[in-house]
This record gives structure tokens, C-alpha cells and sequence, in this order.
């Protein structure tokens, strides 16, 4: 079930985020998407609207999965996010909670990739 639910997530990233393809989405997620992101309410639309909206602004902009782990029905990513070629880009962790074979709740956070860090190692 867990390499299931790791492959769902790696679709979903690639197919709805990294081309654009908001309109399959319900491949993807439940329709009642519980949503802890505090810029998106509850559902799958408002997620399919703002990504449209989003790849229209940023169309390079893309997720490049670093780490994944699945631990029963939670995925956990640890991606790097770029809006294009050369960008410094974000760290992302994102928490998906698969219900029924669908992403039926998601949590995130993110933080700038520095140029340096105190330790010397990569934050992505």
C-alpha cells in the first residue's frame, strides 16, 4: 500500500503541479480535500483553480521530489521548487494523507533556499 501511495503523490506532482494538468486532478484528489495550506480553502477545485491560475504566472515553475517516505496512509515529500532555470528556489515538505486511493488531506511548508547555510550542507 505505501509504494501505492508514494506513486499516487508522484503523479500528482508531476501530472496537476509540474504540467499543468489541473483538470486531471480528480485522478488525484478527493473532492472534499481536507486543506491545512492557509491560502487554499477546504475541496479539490479551489486546489485545480489556483493551479491554473499559478502555471499561467509561473509556467516553468516545477517540483523536483528529493526524499519521499510513506508511513501507513501519510506520503511525505521533500521536494525543491524552482520557477524556472537557475532559480535558488524553495524547500518544500509537503504531508498527504491517502484515503480510498485519493489525497484526502494535505499540509505544507517551505522556506527559501539560502546561498549558504552555517553548516555548510544543503537545505534540499
Amino acid at each position: 500500500m505505501s509504494e501505492h501511495n508514494k506513486q499516487l503523490v508522484t503523479q500528482y506532482l508531476d501530472t496537476v503541479w509540474n504540467e499543468g494538468k489541473a483538470d486531471e486532478a480528480d485522478r488525484f484528489l478527493a473532492e472534499n480535500l481536507i486543506q491545512h495550506n492557509p491560502n487554499l480553502p477546504d475541496g479539490r477545485k479551489p486546489v485545480v483553480d489556483f493551479v491554473a491560475g499559478f502555471k499561467t504566472q509561473v509556467p516553468e515553475g516545477r517540483f523536483t521530489i528529493q526524499r519521499i517516505v510513506s508511513d501507513h496512509d501519510l506520503v511525505f515529500v521533500h521536494s525543491h521548487f524552482t520557477a524556472q532555470d537557475g532559480d535558488r528556489g524553495m524547500a518544500v515538505v509537503d504531508v498527504f494523507r491517502i484515503e480510498h486511493g485519493l489525497i484526502a488531506e494535505h499540509w505544507d511548508v517551505k522556506e527559501n533556499v539560502p546561498e549558504t547555510t552555517a553548516s555548510g550542507h544543503p537545505i534540499v
